[in-house]
């Protein structure tokens, strides 16, 4: 892991191919957070493909418009969700409609970790 990043809506934990997002409780994502997003694709991933792991270990909202924003990170190349509870895990279905990226879900953040890695070892380079 190279750093650890605080921001208004969490914490972003930046790892050699993909990101990590905790969400604060109680929070909405909002399109303009991808702005953050973006600078740390291009600081950390610049010109290779990275993922995006979300651990929703927190009750918070999206913004499903946020997913039009991220669909647009050229270089990102998977989205993926860990969650253990039912209702998080019913929005998703909403969610999955707006990105236009590989999005699964998952129960635990190994097998997060793993799908990411190989997508990313599937992208053509």
């Amino acid at each position: 892991m190279a750093d650890v990043l605080y921001f208004e809506f969490g914490e972003m934990r930046i790892f050699s191919n993909f990101v990590l997002v905790i969400m604060k409780e109680g929070i909405t994502v909002k399109p303009e957070y991808n702005d953050d997003l973006l600078e740390v694709s291009e600081k950390y991933f610049r010109d290779r493909p990275f993922g995006y792991i979300t651990f929703r270990k927190n009750s918070y909202a999206v913004n499903p418009m946020v997913y039009f924003k991220t669909s647009e990170i050229k270089n990102l190349v998977a989205f993926a969700v860990v969650s253990t509870d039912g209702l998080k895990i019913a929005n998703l279905e909403l969610e999955k409609r707006f990105l236009k990226k590989p999005f699964k879900h998952f129960k635990n953040l190994d097998e997060a970790k793993m799908w990411v890695n190989e997508m990313i070892d599937n992208t053509p380079g």
